[in-house]
């Protein structure tokens, strides 16, 4: 057993420090466990993560420091290494391998000054460009790892000409945490801003297929439309939660572990695509409408492109899904004229029964601290509207 050390640190020299520790044998890191955290953890256990994921089960993934290094490893295969700009919290794995990544290629992450913005941004990452004391003279290859809504913010800002060349300076901008809509990596390619699309979890130590493709060392499957993955980087399991681990992870018939990813896809010619939560669907009419899918077709409409879909109860469908978002640059166009453009968009390609029966704009969408929207809360505040 290796002691645990519970962590709510946010300085990335303190944390890099700790995790380098936590790597070589312990004390392990606890995320997210302040209160109720257990003082010993298995062998091998570099970091636990408390965290309810996207299906709202409360549960705390085990990573060993192997399964750390392995998907730092094959990131930096991929894309290359250099120095990080951890602009997500560490108690979240996205942030967490900033700092792996920045260990694995012996330099120190930069954090931003206060809370995100593209001010903060830009600062930052205007501080990573200059040479480091004592080091070399080149200009070093930047990296970091962002949530579509933060980047959608940056995107925004991007008249401002040092956030327009901060964003540009990055050889990867790793996005992940939810699916990327079409707009805003468009609005980035024009700009000439590199980014990535990444998918994966906590239980795969972050993301492990970028742009459609798995990384080196990840193997990827189908079983009955779920998406299964495999390699070096899987979780341990859930702490003090066996029955879940079963469930979540198996063995085929030749020992290969697998992790049921939850989300239904398809993989085909060696690329990944990913329709949505399997447990995000709603019955409407007696169909079931994958409210995922309705969700990145709505992003396509102007002025949603940060818009979240969820689902409510209906007297008459049993239940129906709803557009709500926040209210942006004033467009020449109604909400009537969005909600009807969503709906015709939605119907070419999924059909009418999908289509969303209401457009609510906020002024502000409820997020969680990892960045990605609260869709908890905002279904039961729209429920409560409804």
């Amino acid at each position: 057993m290796v002691a645990l050390t519970p962590t709510d640190a946010e300085d990335p020299a303190e944390l890099r420090a700790a995790l380098a520790r936590a790597l070589d044998g312990g004390p392990a890191l606890g995320f997210g466990m302040l209160g109720d955290a257990p003082k010993w953890v298995p062998d091998g256990t570099a970091v636990v993560i408390a965290t309810s994921g996207s299906s709202g089960v409360p549960k705390r993934v085990a990573l060993s420091g192997e399964a750390l290094r392995a998907s730092a490893e094959a990131t930096a295969s991929r894309v290359g290494g250099g120095r990080w700009l951890l602009a997500l919290p560490a108690g979240y794995v996205a942030g967490l391998q900033v700092i792996v990544r920045s260990l694995m290629a012996g330099t120190h992450p930069v954090a931003l000054s206060g809370r995100f913005s593209p001010d903060s941004f830009a600062d930052a990452t205007l501080s990573m460009l200059r040479p480091l004391p004592g080091g070399s003279a080149g200009i070093p290859e930047l990296y970091t790892s962002l949530v579509p809504a933060q980047l959608s913010t940056l995107l925004d800002a991007a008249d401002d000409r040092p956030v327009r060349a901060a964003l540009q300076a990055y050889r990867a901008i790793l996005v992940g945490g939810q699916a990327l809509p079409e707009p805003l990596r468009d609005r980035a390619a024009d700009l000439g801003i590199r980014l990535v699309r990444t998918y994966g979890s906590t239980e795969t130590s972050g993301g492990c297929v970028y742009d459609g493709v798995p990384l080196d060392t990840v193997a990827v499957r189908t079983v009955d439309g779920e998406l299964r993955i495999a390699g070096p980087m899987l979780a341990d399991g859930y702490l003090g939660d066996g029955e879940l681990t079963a469930k979540n992870f198996s063995r085929d018939e030749h020992g290969i572990r697998w992790y049921h990813t939850g989300d239904l896809g398809l993989y085909d010619d060696g690329v990944v695509r990913v329709h949505g939560r399997a447990d995000n669907v709603i019955v409407s009419g007696g169909i079931n409408i994958s409210l995922d899918r309705v969700e990145r077709l709505v992003r396509g409409v102007p002025g949603l492109t940060d818009a979240v879909v969820v689902g409510v109860p209906d007297e008459r469908w049993g239940e129906a899904s709803v557009i709500v978002a926040p209210r942006g640059e004033a467009l020449r166009r109604s909400e009537a004229e969005q909600l009807a453009h969503a709906r015709d968009l939605v119907a070419a390609e999924l059909g009418r029964h999908a289509r969303p029966a209401r457009l609510i704009m906020v002024d502000e969408l409820a997020v969680l601290a990892s960045g990605k929207p609260d869709r908890e809360s905002i279904r039961r505040a729209v429920a409560e509207l409804h």
